[in-house]
């Protein structure tokens, strides 16, 4: 298994560098434990199962889980099913995504793609387990039903048809060529506020569930939540053309893949439009006082990380 890719990199020996080395490698262990095995599930099913989880990873969203659950006064430990969950979803989402029919991907962070690792039919096999298994966690795993049921309803929105899969069947559609600037950022913005952004919301809301927050402190999280799923989309738009520009020929070849914020805005107003929206996202946790101060450290690495 390889390590999962600490999401503070700037300093090793910052605080928030520790604490996130500390709750990812919770996070890390709790997925290791909870992922089936011989004999309740196959082992070629298994082993793919695995292989998607724990080949490394940010866990940005089992992170923003966890610190909204503490942001919101609960204890840390109660989000952990919610945490391990919205990162069985995430697996999923890649293990599809990476398939020859959507993206054809070999690679994903330097370790061949489910499908190739295995085949095409226990990828998507692989990942059907990973998304129902998610759900069977969060019931088993979270005592209180109330909560369960909050968390399975948040969890089974942003994953499906009004969320992630219906952003990348968006995606999917594409831009209309020759729409106006204003209309196709505002519809490229709704595409990744599904694809991306929904989960992104769910992590942080089910972190607020876990702590059973009350009204004021859950629409706090939320208008953070909004915003930090789309600075993670922008940055993702920003590194990717970085990535383009480097290996083509041209500034024009690079741009011409897929639609992309730096496609519609430029490069410089991208990062500008993300700065503000971290800003926004940070102002918004004000009610929450000192206890957010983790998510707003999560909030200005998003938008500086390089990877």
């Amino acid at each position: 298994m390889l390590p999962a890719t600490a999401p503070f990199a700037p300093s090793a020996t910052s605080d928030s560098a520790q604490y996130c080395a500390a709750r990812l490698g919770t996070i890390d262990a709790a997925l290791e434990r909870c992922l089936p095995r011989e004999p309740d599930c196959p082992a070629n099913l298994a082993a793919a199962m695995r292989h998607a989880v724990l080949s490394g990873g940010k866990r940005v969203r089992p992170l923003l889980a966890i610190m909204s659950c503490a942001a919101c006064g609960g204890e840390e430990g109660d989000a952990l099913a919610a945490a391990c969950a919205l990162e069985l979803v995430h697996a999923y989402s890649l293990v599809h995504d990476d398939l020859p029919a959507l993206d054809n991907d070999d690679l994903r962070r330097g370790q061949p793609t489910v499908h190739k690792a295995f085949d095409e039919a226990t990828a998507i096999l692989a990942g059907d387990a990973l998304l129902t298994f998610a759900f069977e966690l969060l019931a088993r795993e979270i005592s209180d039903p109330v909560s369960a049921a909050a968390c399975i309803l948040e969890l089974s929105k942003a994953a499906g048809a009004a969320g992630m899969v219906g952003g990348q069947a968006d995606d999917l559609a594409g831009l209309d060529d020759g729409e106006h600037r204003d209309d196709a950022l505002a519809r490229l913005e709704t595409i990744h506020a599904r694809k991306t952004g929904a989960l992104f919301l769910a992590s942080v809301r089910m972190g607020a569930i876990a702590a059973r927050a009350d009204d004021r402190a859950r629409r706090a999280i939320d208008e953070y939540g909004r915003r930090i799923g789309l600075v993670f989309q922008i940055v993702d738009d920003i590194l990717d053309l970085e990535q383009d520009i480097a290996q083509a020929a041209s500034h024009a070849e690079a741009v011409a893949a897929a639609p992309s914020f730096p496609e519609l805005l430029g490069l410089s107003d991208s990062q500008t439009y993300a700065q503000r929206l971290v800003v926004e996202a940070c102002d918004a946790l004000e009610p929450l006082g000192p206890r957010a101060e983790r998510l707003r450290d999560l909030a200005h690495f998003l938008v500086q990380r390089t990877e």
